[in-house]
């Protein structure tokens, strides 16, 4: 039987950071059109993998997750308060470049 609690906490977490993201003062992140692709949540949700991409490409990705790994305490707490979660998932956020190849697909596609 399928359970669609994992999906609906992925997504709130997904919005949650989203607007937190542009809350960050730091300037590694802040200055960024960052994307958060996914989030994929443990079976126990104890773990949550964060997927972010920036449109200027996977290296500046790779500078935001930098930027994000230092703020994970404050980012967890908030969306901990934010959605009243029993236990409030780690989380790792990981560079994705999903977002550059679609557009790089868009581009190809309009030639």
């Amino acid at each position: 039987m399928p359970s669609y609690k994992h999906d609906r906490v992925a997504e709130d977490i997904r919005r949650e950071i989203t607007v937190l993201i542009r809350e960050l003062k730091d300037p590694r992140v802040k200055d960024k059109l960052l994307t958060v692709v996914r989030v994929e949540v443990s079976s126990d949700a104890s773990f949550a993998k964060v997927f972010v991409s920036d449109l200027k490409g996977i290296d500046g990705a790779k500078e935001a997750v930098a930027g994000l790994t230092a703020a994970t305490g404050r980012i967890r707490r908030e969306v901990g308060a934010r959605l009243h979660l029993r236990k409030t998932p780690e989380i790792r956020f990981i560079a994705d470049d999903s977002v550059e190849q679609g557009v790089n697909l868009f581009k190809k596609l309009e030639s």
